[in-house]
């Protein structure tokens, strides 16, 4: 089998705030063969200017991401967030319907993965070997994972598979943390009950962590567990692979 070439898509949020998740996933993904390529010209999706409405400006930021991530038969584009893999893989249909760019759009579409997804349902792996965390844990479906990119077996096949790692469900695992990007600023009270919500059904399983795909999700859940003082970590699918070897 040909060594799997990977082009790293490292989204603003990991970039800037979590830079040790996007090494945990070279991490994982070099671990399985991966040959793992980083083109430091990258920027942003342009997720954020989306949502605001910001159409052309977007389209703008959306176009440098074809260029910065250019078609190649054989090669993957992979990323440690679904949020910003649905923006290319759904919301770019909007941005170049019609466009000249639409056919490079579908070359991109067709290639890029959530890290997880990659792992299991591309690579064919359903285990990571030597990864080991020591608790009890509970799975967030991101908003962007689950109705945007189909994923919920995949990142779970992975962690239950992580040595001394029990799974919890909590109630209500698929609705909505309270993040939601510029959401969580114009209606921040909603946000935080929705944030408020969420951990408390976390708690409730008797789980130490909580573990997703989205450091967006998990750093919006952090800041109310840790301005409450909740007995509760929140950790990247990233993190956990990486961990113990």
């Amino acid at each position: 089998m040909p060594t799997p070439q990977v082009d790293l898509f490292i989204p603003c949020f990991v970039d800037q705030l979590f830079p040790d998740t996007a090494m945990n996933m070279v991490k994982v993904l070099e671990k399985l063969g991966c040959a793992v390529h980083y083109n430091g010209d990258q920027t942003c999706c342009g997720q954020p200017a989306y949502n605001a409405g910001y159409k052309a400006e977007s389209c703008e930021v959306a176009t440098k991401f074809l260029d910065d991530f250019p078609s190649a038969e054989g090669r993957y584009i992979v990323s440690p967030s679904a949020s910003c893999v649905g923006m290319v893989r759904n919301s770019y249909a909007e941005l170049f319907e019609g466009s000249a760019e639409q056919g490079r759009y579908h070359g991109v579409q067709r290639r890029i993965f959530e890290m997880t997804e990659f792992i299991v349902d591309v690579l064919g792996v359903s285990r990571i070997a030597g990864a080991q965390l020591t608790g009890k844990y509970t799975y967030h479906d991101s908003c962007s994972a689950l109705r945007e990119c189909g994923i919920r077996a995949a990142p779970r096949q992975l962690l239950d598979a992580v040595q001394g790692l029990e799974r919890l469900e909590m109630a209500e695992t698929e609705t909505c943390c309270g993040f939601g990007g510029t959401f969580a600023v114009k209606f921040e009270a909603i946000s935080v009950a929705m944030a408020e919500q969420k951990v408390e059904h976390a708690l409730a399983t008797g789980a130490e962590f909580i573990i997703s795909t989205d450091t967006s999700c998990l750093m919006h859940l952090d800041a109310y567990i840790r301005r409450e003082k909740k007995p509760i970590k929140t950790l990247h699918v990233a993190d956990v692979l990486a961990s113990g070897w």
